[in-house]
């Protein structure tokens, strides 16, 4: 009934499995992988026409985490898997980014790719088990699929790089000094295909070595693919790439010369208005025939390239007048919104970023559900991207995977010179509106995301920028790469290549290659031309920061205390009854965790104080010699019990009011009456023992010997 065919290897200190022939069978293609006890099954379907007059890739590819993978039920009310989670958005593009190029071109059939992860051992990340699976289902699968991928994850410890850490190990970075490095690698046997990372401070030499590791490691994987397709392969679908040459010649000598002069234009709208006008010279001047070509897009598209590339590497000029190795314009302005935390504008040349920061307590971090486990962010950041920002009147709706993508890469470019909480207890939201774009907007927040929070006075390690690189590889070698890319640039170039960090090293590093052939050593001289243009935005990002840095009147106080995990109980009190009296009381936020760590959240300095003297009262113990405020609440024939500290009383006995023989303590003493009183100490019995004859009950000092003495005489 079944033809399974199962490959199997060591890899790490894992097994890898891939397995099909047993399950979804009328997909075109199928793959359950397995590394370690992680199962992802991967499964392929593509269509066998295009649609007619689709002139583009119709690509999809969905990442699925079913929370029974790891044996918990769904939170919510309908208790099921609903809308992508942020984890399976940026999953599925991982897994899009490296195998879109691998198509042959021309093919616009429809293609369906689905992830699914059925087992989880919270050891293993599923999301290299779907990439691995997904690149076996689409070799195998009989589509025109010039793979092999394979994806490894690095770690790198003591110098050291690490194959697949654990998931532990990579879910908080900031928190485990040991491990500096979360970078996601996707490769074919030849080159490197896409590149993912959160960094902290790592030099361009090590993120390289990173890169280059991965690659080697990679390599036995996308061996056992091959040796998987071998024997479960499909027959290759007869596709055959539209030959459009002579449509393409017509295109060329209609305008080739109109484009360029479009091309010429500096000015991004001026530019774009001309480039419409040529093309629509270009089909006016071709037959009905031509027009009707489903290749006619394409062939435009040849042109454009064509002439913007070429131009490029033969003369080093860009279609904006710059060199290769230069910057854009920055203005850089902080303070720009009145009542917000924090607030910046970032303008590069057309790109330009509002960036707003938020301070909150710890009532607003997220929780996150994730199949390993429910855990809390105290660091958001929300990019947006509205039609407006490239003069365009479009859809508004909720994120799409491009936005999620975007703001996850600032992020992890930002996540690395945050404070600790421990330090700076606030959950910090930091929101990029993109209001005009023309390249690089997720860098863009980057830089705006830096200046924002500095503006709103977070202690940031350091200044964060980052800068979008690009490549143009021809076919006889020659290339130029290109700092601070534009939009027609990344369209038409073959390499996005955004690099983030400080003075010190890189935080982020995000690369997307669409062509083979990218060497280590075209990769190490982008890397040495990001830096030289990351410093140059750092220069112009501390032009701005004189007099950033204040903290805003209208952002929460936080104030942290640590108590004793015994006293957890004493604070909160009887069904929280303690912690509610001390926020009615004091009008603070109060956010108490199991470790003890106490948060205490007003805009109101008096409030703070109150709310942490009201909890030392009840988890600091009395000091023997201090000095207290008190309230009599009791008087007997021997003296006066007074509350002086939290809820604990103490006797002040009648020898011990005044430095005189008295006949009751009621003689000078009332019940609610405050009095200021020293610890001496406590009886054989633990009672406490209080004094009051030996304070200055109007300055509450301590009166001296001498001076008791005179007061008895």
């Amino acid at each position: 009934m079944f033809n399974i065919t199962t490959k199997s290897m060591q890899w790490g200190e894992e097994t890898l499995t891939l397995e099909t022939g047993k399950v979804a069978r009328q997909a075109d293609g199928s793959v359950i992988a397995t590394l370690g006890e992680t199962s992802v099954m991967a499964n392929v379907t593509f269509a066998k026409e295009p649609k007619p007059g689709q002139d583009f890739f119709p690509l999809t590819v969905h990442y699925q985490e079913k929370y029974y993978a790891a044996g918990k039920v769904p939170g919510g009310f309908f208790k099921r898997e609903a809308r992508p989670t942020e984890k399976e958005t940026l999953t599925a593009r991982l897994i899009d980014r490296p195998i879109r190029p691998l198509f042959v071109p021309g093919f616009k059939h429809e293609v369906l790719v689905m992830c699914t992860v059925l087992s989880h051992d919270l050891v293993n990340d599923p999301d290299i088990v779907a990439m691995i699976a997904a690149s076996a289902a689409l070799t195998i699968s009989g589509a025109p699929f010039m793979g092999p991928i394979a994806g490894c994850r690095v770690g790198f410890e003591d110098g050291e790089y690490i194959l697949n850490p654990e998931v532990e190990d990579m879910q908080n970075l900031k928190n485990n000094p040991d491990q500096r490095l979360d970078l996601v690698v996707a490769g074919t046997k030849d080159a490197v295909m896409m590149v993912e990372s959160e960094a902290y401070e790592l030099t361009e030499e090590e993120m390289l070595g990173a890169v280059t590791f991965a690659h080697e490691q990679i390599q036995p994987v996308v061996d056992l693919i091959i040796s998987l397709a071998e024997e479960a392969a499909k027959e290759p679908f007869d596709f055959q790439p539209p030959d459009y040459s002579e449509l393409y010649e017509a295109v060329k000598a209609a305008g080739e010369d109109k484009i360029r002069a479009a091309y010429a234009i500096t000015d991004k709208q001026q530019r774009t208005t001309a480039v419409a006008e040529a093309k629509a010279a270009i089909k006016g001047a071709l037959s009905e025939e031509q027009l009707e070509d489903p290749n006619l897009g394409s062939a435009m598209k040849k042109l454009e390239a064509a002439v913007l590339r070429g131009d490029v590497v033969k003369t080093g000029k860009r279609i904006d007048g710059r060199a290769l190795d230069t910057v854009r314009p920055i203005v850089c302005e902080t303070g720009f919104l009145p009542r917000t935390h924090g607030s910046a504008l970032f303008t590069r040349g057309e790109t330009q970023g509002l960036v707003v920061t938020t301070l909150g307590t710890g009532d607003d971090e997220q929780i996150i559900d994730a199949l390993h486990g429910n855990f809390r962010s105290n660091f958001l950041l929300h990019y947006n991207f509205p039609p407006y920002s490239v003069g365009e009147a479009g859809r508004v709706g909720p994120p799409g995977r491009r936005e999620i993508g975007h703001g996850k890469l600032a992020w992890r470019a930002l996540q690395a010179v945050l404070p600790a909480a421990t330090d700076f207890p606030y959950t910090i939201r930091v929101v990029s509106e993109i209001t005009e774009s023309n390249g690089s907007s997720s860098m863009a927040s980057v830089c705006g995301g830096s200046l924002s929070m500095m503006d709103a006075g977070v202690p940031l390690k350091s200044a964060v920028a980052g800068v979008a690189m690009g490549l143009i590889l021809e076919d006889d070698g020659s290339y130029a790469i290109l700092t601070d890319i534009l939009g027609d640039e990344d369209h038409l170039g073959d390499m996005d290549f955004k690099v983030a960090g400080t003075e010190n090293g890189i935080t982020s590093l995000q690369m997307d290659i669409k062509v083979a052939g990218i060497t280590p050593d075209i990769m190490s001289k982008a890397l040495a031309q990001a830096k030289e243009g990351r410093m140059h935005i750092l220069g112009e990002m501390n032009k701005a920061l004189d007099g950033a840095g204040d903290f805003s009147v209208h952002a929460p106080r936080i104030e942290t205390m640590q108590v004793p995990t015994d006293k957890i109980r004493e604070v909160i009190g009887s069904g929280g009854k303690v912690i509610r009296e001390i926020v009615e009381v004091s009008g603070a936020k109060v956010d108490i965790n199991d470790e003890g760590i106490i948060k205490i959240a007003s805009p109101n300095a008096d409030s703070i104080k109150k709310a942490h003297d009201m909890i030392y009262s009840i988890v600091a113990e009395p000091e023997e010699g201090k000095i207290y405020d008190g309230t009599v609440v009791k008087i007997v024939d021997f003296g006066a019990f007074v509350n002086f500290f939290g809820k604990r009383d103490g006797l002040v006995h009648v020898s011990q009011i005044e430095n005189r023989r008295l006949n009751h303590p009621s003689d000078v003493l009332k019940e609610g009456q405050d009095v200021k009183v020293k610890l001496l100490g406590f009886d054989d019995r633990g009672k406490v023992r209080l004094s009051m004859k030996v304070v200055d009950q109007e300055t509450g000092e301590e009166i001296a010997p001498e001076k008791k003495k005179e007061s008895a005489d």
